[in-house]
């Protein structure tokens, strides 16, 4: 799999590992998901940036021991977890993959992925 950056001026192309399979991508712009998992520990939704996080090459061993990490957002520092933002981005895989977006089915790869800043005005108390 690749994930390759546009019109990022100071990121230019981001190409994910090649030699070891992508176990997970996930692109964000919330820090959690599933239930209080901290996949993109450092996203924030009024950055207008995509936080991308991709695991692979990794042992079903490890996986079993780093997968409680996640909660608290520490699997940032293991070797096989690739971390960048974006403001768009493409992703490209030797065979088309499907893509979901909050559990829902969106499409296929190849795909191209941005955000549309302050698009949702939200009210707070």
């Amino acid at each position: 799999m690749k994930i390759l950056t546009l019109n990022e001026p100071d990121a230019g192309l981001w190409t994910a590992r090649s030699d070891r399979p992508t176990l997970l991508a996930a692109i964000a712009n919330t820090a959690t998901y599933g239930g209080g998992m901290k996949i993109a520990p450092r996203a924030r939704m009024e950055d207008g940036l995509l936080d991308v996080c991709v695991i692979g090459g990794v042992d079903p061993f490890k996986l079993a021991i780093m997968f409680p990490t996640v909660y608290f957002g520490r699997h940032l520092s293991i070797r096989e977890v690739d971390y960048f933002q974006a403001a768009r981005l493409r992703v490209e895989t030797e065979t088309p993959l499907d893509i979901y977006a909050d559990g829902e089915y969106v499409c296929r790869t190849p795909a191209e992925v941005s955000i549309l800043h302050e698009a949702l005005k939200v009210l707070v108390p």
